[in-house]
């Protein structure tokens, strides 16, 4: 089982609608996949019309991963299935922390899928916490939406030092560029100079795109809906470049 893991430190970077449309990709390969929702915001499940995970309690010991499975439900895309998170999510680090192995309970929770999925990809919430920790020690992959502008730099930036300060491999960690804008001075002049501070930059670029951000009102993967367009096949190129390694 390979995990995927659509993550950054800064919001509105395009996050979820990786997730999303990398989930339908994986699926299209042929890949049995789960997208797994982290986010206390539940914008991956909306986007497949999948209701918020039932209230449960994050109570220590091994019964948490079978709480957590049981709210697993199916898509509308045969070979697709969805986790979705709720409110109570803003406690995972609190959970967390009460645990043996904090860092690396995620990995423990995550293991018995692989008896059912080949692929799991996480839609992870915009921050730097315990959980994020988790995440990045069970992820084989670490996908990172890079807006090409100062900001985005910057948070890439710390995930580097981070990883570095907890002793992580940072070759898991895959940027790329989101909502880019070839038209845009500003954003051709940062990609060309952070390939040359990163080489480990993938080579697709998703562009920005009225198309992907009609996701929320059509509340399919835009892979689905428009997938012809130039800007929603990136995704699948996306895909194909990851799997090939």
């Amino acid at each position: 089982m390979t995990i995927f893991a659509s993550y950054s430190i800064k919001g509105g970077v395009g996050k979820t609608a990786l997730a999303v449309n990398l989930a339908y990709a994986l699926r299209e390969d042929g890949h049995r996949t789960l997208l797994i929702d982290l986010d206390p915001q539940c914008a991956a499940a909306y986007y497949f019309r999948i209701k918020p995970a039932a209230k449960f309690k994050f109570k220590e010991g091994p019964k948490l991963a079978g709480r957590l499975r049981r709210n697993i439900r199916e898509s509308d895309y045969p070979g697709l299935d969805v986790l979705p998170s709720n409110m109570a999510y803003r406690n995972f680090d609190i959970m967390l922390d009460r645990l043996k192995k904090s860092r690396k309970q995620l990995r423990s929770i995550l293991a018995p899928l692989a008896e059912e999925y080949d692929s799991v990809v996480l839609d992870c919430p915009p921050n730097l916490t315990l959980l994020s920790e988790n995440i990045f020690r069970v992820a084989d992959h670490l996908l990172v939406p890079v807006i090409p502008t100062p900001l985005s730099e910057r948070t890439l930036e710390q995930l580097y030092q981070f990883f570095k300060e907890k002793k992580l491999p940072p070759n898991r960690i895959r940027p790329f560029f989101s909502m880019a804008q070839k038209s845009n001075r500003l954003h051709r002049e940062f990609m060309a100079q952070l390939r040359l501070d990163y080489p480990v930059f993938l080579d697709t670029v998703i562009p920005h795109s009225v198309h992907i951000e009609r996701m929320g009102q059509r509340r399919r993967p835009a892979l689905d809906y428009a997938p012809g367009l130039a800007a929603t096949q990136a995704y699948r190129k996306l895909c194909l470049e990851i799997l090939k390694g």
